[in-house]
This record gives C-alpha cells, sequence and structure tokens, in this order.
C-alpha cells in the first residue's frame, strides 16, 4: 500500500530505532530522563524560547497552551477551518472552560481587519474576555499553506494594541521555514506561546514540543502533570523527537516536490479540481467532480493507494519520508486510473 493519508503514518528508521535503543532514561515526573531534558533544551534553543517541554501530543500541546494563557470563560480568536476548532474534541471547552471564535479566511489566513472589530470591550463584563489571537502554520485544512510572515507581523501588533496574548500552532512549522527560508526560531519569537509536532513530517513515532517563557512552561509542565501527561522513563521517545529534530527537517523540501508532481498530475485530470495555488508544502486537498469522495477513497484503496477525507467534498493526500518518487508517480497513475482522465 502506498499510504498518503498523513504525514503521521511514518515509521521510525533504523537510524531512529538505535536512537531510541541507545537512550540513557531516568524518571521524567523526577525530571531527571537525561534524554527528555537534552531535548527540552535543544527544542528551546532551536526555537529561541527560554523553555520547553516534551508534551505526547500535538492536541495536549495545544490544549496545555491555551489552559495556561487563559482563564474560564475567556476567548480565543481562531480561523474557522483551525486544528484546535475542528480536531480536538471540543476540549478548549471541556478542559479549559473557554470558547473559541471562529472566523472564515483565506486559504487559512485571517487579518487583522476581520479580527479587530470582534475583539470584545473590557468593559463588556457580560461578554466573554477576548485572551488569544491562534494560528496555525502551516495550515491542515488549508492544504498545508503558509501564513504570510507580513500577517503574523501584523497580528502580533494587534495582540500588543489590545494587551491580548499569541499563540502558534505549529505543527507543521518546519515545512513553513522549509519552503520559505524564515527559520523556526523568527516565526517562534512572534508568538507568547507555540506548540509543534515531531510525530508528523519530521518522523519520530510520538509527541510534540511546546515552547515559552520559564513561567509559562513551569505552569505548563503543572498543567501535564493534571492531564495524566507525566510519563516515566520517557526518553525512550525523546531519543526519536531528538533525532527527528537533527537529521529530518532539511529533507522536508523533499516532500514538497513531491506533493507539488503530484498536484500537477491531479491538475491535469479534467474530473478533478485542486487549487493550485494552496499547495505550498506537503499536503493536497482535491475535488472529485463525477464521483462521490468515499467512493473515489474506496476505489483507490482497491488499487493500492490510502487516501483520507480532506473536508466533506475533497480528497485529502499527504506527502512524506516513507514514501518515494516512484511511489508518488505510481499514487498519481492510480488516481488517473479511477478518476478516469
Amino acid at each position: 500500500m502506498i499510504d498518503l493519508r498523513s504525514d503521521t503514518v511514518t515509521k521510525p528508521s533504523i537510524e531512529m530505532r538505535k536512537a531510541m535503543y541507545d537512550a540513557e532514561v531516568g524518571d521524567d515526573v523526577f525530571k531527571e530522563d537525561p534524554t527528555v531534558n537534552k531535548l527540552e533544551e535543544y527544542s528551546a534553543e532551536l526555537l529561541g524560547k527560554e523553555a520547553a517541554l516534551f508534551v505526547s501530543s500535538g492536541v495536549m500541546g495545544n490544549q496545555i497552551c491555551l489552559n495556561v494563557l487563559t482563564h474560564p470563560g475567556d476567548e480565543v480568536i481562531c480561523e474557522k477551518d483551525s486544528h484546535i476548532f475542528n480536531y480536538e474534541s471540543g476540549s478548549p471547552a471541556a478542559l479549559s472552560g473557554i470558547q473559541l471564535h471562529p472566523v472564515e479566511g483565506m486559504m487559512g489566513v485571517i487579518t487583522p481587519e476581520q479580527i479587530e472589530p470582534l475583539i470584545r470591550p473590557t468593559s463588556a463584563y457580560y461578554m466573554p474576555r477576548t485572551k488569544i489571537i491562534e494560528v496555525e502554520n502551516t495550515h491542515n485544512r488549508a492544504s498545508g499553506a503558509i501564513w504570510p510572515i507580513e500577517i503574523i507581523l501584523s497580528l502580533k501588533n494587534l495582540a500588543k494594541k489590545y494587551n491580548l496574548l499569541y499563540h502558534l500552532d505549529g505543527a507543521r512549522i518546519w515545512n513553513a521555514s522549509v519552503a520559505t527560508g524564515i527559520s523556526v526560531k523568527d516565526y517562534a519569537s512572534h508568538f507568547d506561546s507555540m506548540s509543534c509536532c515531531l510525530s508528523k513530517g519530521l518522523g519520530a513515532p510520538v509527541g510534540s514540543i511546546i515552547a515559552g517563557t520559564k513561567d509559562f512552561i513551569n505552569e505548563a509542565y503543572r498543567v501535564r502533570k493534571a492531564w495524566g501527561g507525566g510519563m516515566r522513563q520517557v526518553g525512550i521517545l525523546a531519543a526519536a523527537g531528538l533525532y527527528a529534530l537533527q537529521n529530518n527537517i532539511i529533507r522536508l523540501k523533499e516532500d514538497h516536490t513531491k506533493a507539488k508532481y503530484l498536484a500537477e498530475r491531479i491538475n491535469a485530470n479534467s474530473n478533478l479540481n485542486i487549487n493550485m495555488e494552496a499547495v505550498q508544502t506537503n499536503i493536497l486537498l482535491f475535488k472529485p467532480l463525477k464521483l462521490l469522495v468515499d467512493e473515489g477513497i474506496r476505489r483507490c484503496k482497491e488499487r493500492g493507494l490510502l487516501l483520507s477525507v480532506g473536508k466533506i467534498d475533497l480528497i485529502r493526500a499527504v506527502t512524506h519520508l516513507d514514501v518515494s518518487m516512484e511511489d508518488i508517480k505510481k499514487a498519481a497513475d492510480i488516481i488517473d486510473e479511477v478518476f478516469i482522465n
């Protein structure tokens, strides 16, 4: 099977497995796991933050950040297709007592002109309190599109103007950095808090990093424990994340090249529709014009290609380190066969 459902389906390489096998471990709840400590120190330096914390998943990372930065009754402004709004099981309300205010963007991007009128007046005690502006870069449901740095900066200024906090869901910030040449440290410098995944394009089997000030991370550590995220000899997993950060960032360019090729093949098929402008990293969303999404996915699976639902009327394909260019060419052939060109 050629599996393009997600970049989370990757499996640890032999070299990564060896790093995991050789990892020195201790009890991380006592902050005595040397490999976890090394991963967190390395991540903080890479992101240009005072401190970082290893957590089990991207959802946990985002939700800890939102919890630490808010109080019950607060509101977070986000884009309507954002991960925290669509794919985190209603956790902002369930775990932190906060609500999300979704705004429809263009390719996942919302602007100061859209956001400023939505910021609640501080005198309106009967309204929720606007507390955070949230950005997702790259944007999953916008086909992996990259937020323009100019808009990131303008939203930072808006947040300062109204004394708001600024959170980055940087699950795939590595892809944005490789595609634009802007360092992850530069991206991170504009945000009060951020999360970033090790288990997507970087190929680690599990885990994410959150980063911010030392005080922020100290509180995040407490929340992680309260939510059952305190792990013991977890250096075995941290070693995979450390290997991923040290070895698998630059090679993301290959995934972008593979995605571009596949997108061009899809664009040439008259029975499929794809927004080529949105194809900027490793995620493709395309619309079948003559088959239902589920039927198209089923027929591709029968021929050895796994795809997933992107939105209700869109199919999703994601390139990653476990598929070669030859796999991508074969995938394109299967797509042409199913959605007869």
